[in-house]
């Protein structure tokens, strides 16, 4: 009796919590519109009055109504859903260019499915894009900072408009591309350098497995080239502070410390200004350092660092933009974003 006698009271609170869902009928019968202009406003269709359109947003943000995607897909036969693949890289990078993607997508109404890769490419990449296709989505976003990862992509057969994230790589028939242009950085912070006066400007690169590392390095050197200076030491390393440390270490050791450094991201010149400082080499009075990312606390270090910031939100729309005009067939402006040059307490003139 006393077991039967609480079941009632379990499902009156359960009803209360979990209230039934409106369907897109009824929030049309409350807006006193149809059906179809309902849809026509969740979908930011054009031709709708502008009066119309925000009673109806109101209605909906009021009554809390969500729209069901499956019965979408049923109806439109589009997902509304972006597939995104990444190798599971902790770097700040693809770490940004994940999270942004996510954002932006939720904030245009689409959802998104991960899918993590890992080597050898040749194999995970062919699943990845068959999961994602098997799951309907509408298109695929490849986030592809290696170069062995691209060229598996290149070579899978897909169904769905596919585009990569890749820094300075053009577009192929099959595979559409887009990045913030990060040659453009990599000239920003060095041409920094070079208006401060430095002449022996070196450069602490990343892996050449990434495209980040090729372009930033490229940008580097055509910096150099014209301004009529030749390219310094470049050294390049794996991108994490440990390296750049004990290579900030070798060259004290060595007493090869140049002038200047762009560092190819903070963390690398995180590493460098430990291993300077330890060993009583002052930045930015014995060597200037630019570094790029403008990871959060970098305006902490000490100094304070110069470096270049990457605009992942604006990269994260345009990279979504792009996506979808060719999911709806239409001509996107595809031009690279471009990064900025944070000016801090890192490099300052030669001979200060």
């Amino acid at each position: 009796m006393a077991g039967a006698a609480t079941h009632p009271e379990v499902n009156a609170s359960d009803s209360n919590k979990h209230p039934r869902r409106m369907n897109i009928k009824e929030v049309a019968q409350m807006a006193g519109v149809s059906y179809g202009t309902v849809s026509r406003v969740l979908n930011g269709h054009p031709e709708v009055n502008e009066s119309t359109r925000q009673r109806v947003l109101q209605i909906i943000k009021d009554v809390g109504y969500r729209r069901n995607r499956a019965a979408t897909t049923l109806v439109t036969n589009r997902s509304t859903s972006i597939g995104i693949i990444t190798d599971g890289s902790p770097r700040f990078g693809p770490v940004g260019t994940l999270l942004a993607l996510e954002n932006v997508a939720r904030q245009k109404g689409y959802s998104t499915t991960v899918a993590s890769v890992e080597a050898p490419y040749e194999d995970s990449i062919p699943s990845a894009l068959n999961t994602l296709e098997d799951l309907g989505v509408d298109g695929i976003i490849v986030i592809a900072p290696l170069v062995s990862m691209a060229a598996a992509v290149w070579n899978a057969t897909r169904r769905v408009p596919l585009e990569m994230i890749a820094a300075g790589v053009s577009s192929t028939p099959d595979v559409f591309t887009y990045s913030e242009n990060q040659e453009l950085g990599a000239r920003l912070a060095t041409q920094h350098l070079i208006d401060l006066g430095h002449t022996d400007i070196a450069h602490i690169a990343g892996s050449m497995d990434w495209f980040d590392g090729r372009v930033r390095k490229r940008g580097w050197k055509a910096a150099l080239h014209d301004a009529g200076l030749e390219p310094g030491l470049c050294l390049e390393g794996d991108w994490s502070p440990k390296w750049a440390y004990e290579t900030g270490l070798q060259l004290v050791k060595e007493k090869k410390v140049p002038q200047a450094i762009f560092a190819a991201s903070d963390h690398t010149a995180l590493g460098l200004i430990r291993a300077f400082a330890e060993n009583g080499v002052r930045v930015p009075h014995d060597v200037s350092i630019v570094g790029f990312d403008d990871i959060e606390g970098s305006d902490y270090f000490l100094p304070p660092l110069t470096t270049v910031r990457q605009d992942f939100t604006s990269l994260a729309a345009v990279s979504i933009e792009v996506l979808l005009g060719v999911v709806a067939g239409k001509v996107v402006d595809r031009v690279p974003a471009a990064p900025a040059l944070i000016r801090r307490q890192s490099a300052i003139r030669a001979g200060n």
